[in-house]
């Protein structure tokens, strides 16, 4: 099993005490899986994706990636997890601004040690962006903005993929184009990918779906 996810907890502070997002989420996904991550705003979707990513730490619970609980390291250690292992498409892009389309591209897989020049060529040509590589980001639309962000995690040759909403800023048709070329990508690679989306469309094409409510999977 690439990620085993066990009794995940986690509350955030309120003014009347903590408030739990996610109240105990058990979660499993193979090498090879898509899963959609489904549920209302404010059901703990994002909170989930973070966790396992790194990004934030949990309660209680254990978030394991190829048997290393990531829960269990510091700053530095979660960092290199991500840095090596996880590649993750943010909603608001986060690209660098001082560095063009190509070097963002590259970003992630250089610092993991595994960038592949016709591999990224290959990238970006397939996402619609080979003419946009002397460009910087301010330069780019927002769907433009989105697929660079979408090559980038991909070019690292990540074993398991994070997206949160990765289309949200794409219109339907090339929404659909994109999480085509993502699938085939992902395919080809061997890795897992989790998907938080509002969009049924795009949930019914993974090939599983976990729908979160107030906190917990729903059955």
């Amino acid at each position: 099993m690439l990620l085993d996810v066990q009794n995940l907890t986690k509350s955030y502070a309120g003014n009347d005490g903590p408030v739990p997002v996610l109240r105990g989420i058990d979660l499993e996904v193979a090498a090879g899986d898509t899963l959609a991550l489904t549920g209302e705003s404010g059901s703990g979707k994002s909170t989930l994706l973070h966790l396992i990513g790194g990004l934030d730490t949990a309660d209680a619970g254990r978030v394991v990636l190829e048997g290393q609980d990531i829960a269990s390291l510091d700053d530095a250690g979660r960092a290199a997890v991500r840095r090596n292992h996880v590649g993750i498409i943010f909603q608001q892009f986060n690209l660098i601004p001082s560095l063009d389309v190509a070097a963002n591209i590259a970003f992630q897989a250089r610092l993991a040690g595994v960038y592949d020049a016709a591999a990224a060529q290959d990238l970006a040509a397939r996402l619609g962006l080979s003419e946009h590589l002397r460009k910087y980001p301010e330069q780019l639309s927002g769907g433009q903005q989105q697929r660079v962000a979408i090559a980038r995690a991909l070019a690292a040759k990540p074993k398991l993929i994070l997206a949160d909403e990765p289309t949200g800023n794409l219109d339907e048709e090339t929404a659909a184009a994109v999480m085509e070329q993502m699938r085939d990508l992902v395919a080809q690679t061997g890795a897992a990918l989790v998907m938080v989306t509002h969009s049924p469309t795009l949930a019914a094409q993974m090939a599983r779906r976990a729908h979160l409510r107030q906190g917990v999977i729903a059955p």
